[in-house]
């Protein structure tokens, strides 16, 4: 079944301008909405990384949450998963050198990747959901993963 934020380029737009508000409630919030605003934001800057280093606290912030040591912002996920979709969505626009929309390269990072929400775990020997030191900093894989090499 298709997310209805993926449903057009006005529902996608309208996911985006919800989180960079901080208005897209966090009730409705999944791991495919996390999927789609990172590539979207693969798709759309260069610095794509900062600025979502930036926007997830401030929207987690927004919905009555905090980011602290034990909660909130995660640095370690949001790299590995940022790294990851960028590296699927270059595999894209090398398969598609005429180019995809954002919608649809999106549509397939969320196709992609939301049914594996616990993917992080094949690449790591221990909790990094509750390490600390991986909430406050990047720590590679534990495991080989390519797309995980040394980000920036």
């Amino acid at each position: 079944m298709e997310e209805s934020f993926l449903q057009d380029d006005e529902t996608l737009a309208g996911l985006l301008a919800g989180f960079e508000a901080g208005t897209w409630p966090i009730a409705d919030w999944r791991h495919a909405h996390h999927l789609a605003v990172a590539a979207c934001y693969i798709l759309s800057y260069d610095d794509a990384l900062d600025r979502l280093r930036a926007a997830i606290p401030r929207y987690n912030v927004a919905q009555g949450g905090q980011n602290t040591p034990d909660s909130g912002y995660h640095e370690t996920l949001t790299v590995f998963w940022y790294e990851l979709i960028r590296h699927f969505v270059d595999g894209l626009q090398a398969e598609f050198p005429a180019g995809l929309t954002r919608l649809e390269a999106t549509r397939r990072v969320v196709t992609e990747f939301a049914p594996q929400r616990d993917l992080f775990r094949r690449y790591y020997d221990f909790d990094v959901v509750k390490s600390r030191e991986a909430r406050a900093k990047w720590i590679p894989p534990s495991r080989p993963f390519a797309p995980c090499i040394q980000p920036a």
